[in-house]
C-alpha cells in the first residue's frame, strides 16, 4: 500500500483515483453475444453456457428436485445465519415502504402518488471465485417486499451443471420464483430480451465482472432499466489516533479480498496510525487464504494523512466511497459532514462486514463515485411511482387562465384549448 502523507489539494484528484476498467472497449464482443442470444434464444445460451463456463447443459431452469437437494446439503447453522440476514435485511425495508399524500394545491385541485411494483425484475449473481449467496438476499428480499409478481435468478453453474446450494437455499427463503443456470453476458441479454425458458424482465439487479457491466450499460440503453452503473468495490475508512490499527487494517483487508481491482483508502489524520496499520496489514495479510487476490487490490490502495478532520471528510466527499469506515472519537459529529457515500459504518466495532450480510442495510451500492449522485438499491428501486390528479370545477376556474397564458406563449395552442373548451362548458 503507498503511504501518503499531508497531500496537497492539487493532487486529490490524482490520489482518488480508481482502478476502473474501460467497459467500451469490450462494447463490440459484447453486443455479439447479446445479438447471438436474442436471435438464438435457449440454444444460444445453452452454447454460450458450454464455451464460457465450460458446462454442458439440457436445461437452464434449476428443477425443484435441485432446490431441495441443495437445502439438505446447507449445513443448520449457515440455514440459521442466512435466515437471520434475511430477517433483518426485511425488517430494514419494510420500514421503507411509501406512504402517498394527496395534497391539494389549490382549492379543487387535487394530487397524489401511488407506489406500485415492477412487475418482472431479473437478478444477475455472479459465480467466480465466491458464491454471493448474500447478494441474493439483498435483491429478492426488497424485491419481494415490494411485490414484485416475477423474481427471476440468473447465476452461472459450476463445472458439474450443479448452482451453489447456499445460491439456491438463499433464493428459497428470500421468495426467488425461479432460478437459471445462466452466467456473464448471456445471462443478461436472456433477462433482457427473454428466451423459451429465460422470461424478459423490465428492470435488472447485481455485480458482476466488467463483461456483464459492458452488456446491462448496453441493454439499458433502450431495452430494460438497470440498478445502477458499476464497478469495482471499494472501502474507505476515515480514522483519528483512538482507532484501533488492528480494526482498520482488518477493514481494508475485507475490501481487498473481493476481487483483484477493489481498493482501499485510509485517510487519517495520525501519522502514528498510519504507520501501525502498514505494519498491520502486513501481518494480517500473511494469514489470508485469498493472500493473492487481496495482494493485487493493495497495489490499488492507500494510506493517506491529512492535517485535519475537516480535511479528511472534504477528501471523502471528494471521493464518495462505496463503503465509509468512521473510526473517530466522535464518529457521530464527523458523520454530519458526510454528504457523498454509498453506506456509512459508525464507530469501531460496526465494520463494514455487517452491512455486507446481516445488520440489515443493502450490500448492492454506488461505486466509482456514482454515490455522490446514486443511491444503493432500496425497496424504491423495486418501485415505481405513479402521479395521479383531479381537477374539480372550481380547481379549473382558478389555474385553467394560467395554463392559457402559457401554452400561448409556448406556442402549443392545441394543449390551450384543451383548457378553454372545459372552461366554456362550465361556463367559467
Amino acid at each position: 500500500m503507498r503511504l501518503i502523507t499531508y497531500p496537497d489539494k492539487s493532487e486529490w484528484a490524482e490520489l482518488l483515483k480508481r482502478p476502473t476498467l474501460n467497459t467500451e472497449n469490450l462494447f463490440d464482443t459484447v453486443r455479439g453475444i447479446i445479438d447471438q442470444v436474442r436471435t438464438g434464444g435457449d440454444r444460444a445460451v445453452l452454447e454460450l453456457e458450454e464455451k464460457f463456463d465450460k458446462v454442458k447443459l439440457s436445461a437452464l431452469m434449476v428443477s425443484d428436485v435441485e432446490m431441495q437437494e441443495a437445502e439438505a446439503l446447507i449445513p443448520e447453522a449457515l440455514k440459521a445465519a442466512i435466515r437471520l440476514a434475511k430477517q433483518n435485511i426485511e425488517t430494514f425495508h419494510a420500514a421503507q415502504r411509501f406512504e402517498g399524500k394527496r395534497v391539494e394545491t389549490q382549492p379543487g385541485v387535487t394530487c397524489w402518488q401511488k407506489a406500485v411494483p415492477i412487475e418482472k425484475v431479473g437478478l444477475y449473481i455472479p459465480g467466480g471465485t465466491a458464491p454471493l449467496f448474500s447478494t441474493v438476499l439483498m435483491l429478492a428480499v426488497p424485491a419481494k417486499i415490494a411485490g414484485c409478481k416475477e423474481i427471476v435468478l440468473c447465476t452461472p453453474p459450476a463445472k458439474d451443471g450443479k448452482v451453489h446450494p447456499a445460491v439456491l437455499f438463499a433464493a428459497r427463503v428470500a421468495g426467488v420464483s425461479r432460478v437459471f443456470k445462466a452466467g456473464g453476458v448471456q445471462a443478461i441479454a436472456s433477462m433482457a430480451y427473454g428466451t423459451e425458458s429465460i422470461p424478459k424482465v423490465y428492470k435488472i439487479f447485481g455485480p458482476g465482472n466488467q463483461y456483464v457491466t459492458a452488456a446491462k450499460q448496453l441493454v439499458s440503453l433502450r431495452d430494460v432499466a438497470i440498478d445502477m452503473p458499476a464497478g469495482p468495490s471499494e472501502v474507505e475508512v476515515l480514522a483519528d489516533e483512538t482507532a484501533n490499527p488492528v480494526f482498520v487494517a482488518a477493514d481494508l483487508l475485507s475490501q481487498a479480498e473481493h476481487g483483484t481491482d477493489s481498493q482501499a483508502l485510509l485517510i487519517t489524520t495520525s501519522p502514528a496510525l498510519q504507520q501501525a496499520v502498514a505494519e498491520e496489514v502486513e501481518r494480517q495479510l500473511a494469514l489470508l487464504p485469498r493472500k493473492e487476490i487481496a495482494e493485487k487490490s493493495l497495489a490499488n490502495s492507500k494510506l493517506i494523512v491529512v492535517k485535519s478532520l475537516e480535511e479528511a471528510i472534504e477528501m471523502t466527499n471528494a471521493y464518495a466511497p462505496e463503503h465509509l469506515i468512521l473510526e473517530t472519537q466522535e464518529y457521530l459529529k464527523v458523520a454530519e459532514g458526510v454528504v457523498n457515500a454509498g453506506s456509512v459504518f459508525l464507530g469501531s466495532l460496526t465494520p463494514e462486514s455487517a452491512g455486507d450480510y446481516a445488520s440489515g442495510t443493502n450490500h448492492t451500492l454506488p461505486t466509482n463515485g456514482y454515490a455522490k449522485a446514486y443511491s444503493g438499491v432500496s425497496l424504491d428501486s423495486f418501485i415505481r411511482k405513479i402521479t395521479f390528479q383531479e381537477i374539480k370545477p372550481e380547481g379549473l376556474r382558478k389555474i385553467g387562465p394560467a395554463i392559457e397564458l402559457m401554452a400561448a406563449n409556448e406556442q402549443l395552442d392545441a394543449h390551450k384549448n384543451a383548457v378553454t373548451v372545459r372552461l366554456k362548458e362550465i361556463g367559467a
